[in-house]
């Protein structure tokens, strides 16, 4: 009896079972090859995706960076024009006088409402039947603030300078600490066009806004409600703006705004 014959059958046995595991291994290297393939082609419509995304993005800042450029400088512009029609509507008012308390129709049976603003002021005032109103305007309301008024059928009238309506505003906007000074017996004045002017025993203050005086009127131990400064739109718009970290991006908006810019100037040229 041939004892190799189980040897042989064991070699041809393992030489097929390694066979097939290279072929098993051929055709799953095959299998990756193909799916990696797929991937790679899929990073690839991705890669070119991501970048069309960042052209557009870089497009976007660029739009929205030279919106908000601009709007800074319209509202810029905006707030010089109204510094001008403030100044200019205040000129026009400095030879008025405004009189608080009359009653609606007071003026009816003479002649003119001017005729009766004359006879009042110069009756109630006890002015000089020559007294020019219209050039002693400050005469007239100077004797009105030292007899603190007058009375006129059955009302208290009170006379003070006709200011514009922005000034006016802000002036009303120290009413509260006004009245805390009041309770507080402490003498002030109020300059124009809107300031503070307090007359403390340790020396005078002269504060430029009701958020400054509250302030300091609350850290004096004067009972007033503090005024916190309200944020302008200019300021909001500046914590708002978009800043890209693109330097292409950045430039890209340098060219873009110089064009709005250089109409911007030209319009405030022509304003001016």
């Amino acid at each position: 009896m041939d004892d190799t014959q189980p040897d042989s059958d064991s070699e041809r046995n393992g030489e097929s079972n390694l066979a097939l595991i290279l072929k098993e291994l051929r055709e799953l290297r095959k299998d990756f090859g193909q799916q990696l393939s797929g991937i790679k082609e899929d990073i690839s419509k991705i890669g070119k995706r991501v970048e069309e995304a960042e052209e557009r993005i870089n497009g976007a800042e660029t739009r929205i960076q030279s919106s908000e450029d601009v709007l800074t400088e319209l509202v810029k512009l905006q707030m010089q024009t109204e510094a001008k029609l403030t100044d200019l509507e205040g000129r026009s008012r400095r030879e008025n006088v405004r009189i608080h308390g009359v009653k609606e129709g007071a003026e009816e049976g003479t002649a003119s409402v001017i005729a009766f603003v004359e006879d009042l002021l110069t009756k109630s005032l006890e002015l000089p039947s020559s007294t020019a109103l219209n050039i002693e305007r400050e005469d007239v309301l100077k004797r009105a603030w030292q007899k603190k008024g007058f009375d006129f059928q059955g009302k208290r009238i009170q006379l003070d300078h006709d200011y514009e309506p922005e000034v006016l505003r802000k002036r009303r906007e120290y009413a509260e600490a006004k009245a805390a000074l009041k309770g507080r017996n402490l003498r002030f004045q109020t300059p124009f066009p809107a300031r503070l002017r307090v007359f403390y025993e340790e020396g005078t203050v002269v504060y430029g806004s009701v958020e400054e005086a509250t302030m300091d009127m609350a850290k004096r131990g004067i009972p007033v409600t503090v005024v916190k400064k309200t944020t302008s739109l200019l300021d909001q718009i500046s914590r708002m703006t978009w800043r890209s970290s693109e330097k292409r991006g950045n430039r890209d908006t340098t060219r873009a705004n110089q064009g709005f810019k250089e109409r911007l100037h030209a319009y405030r040229r022509q304003d001016t």
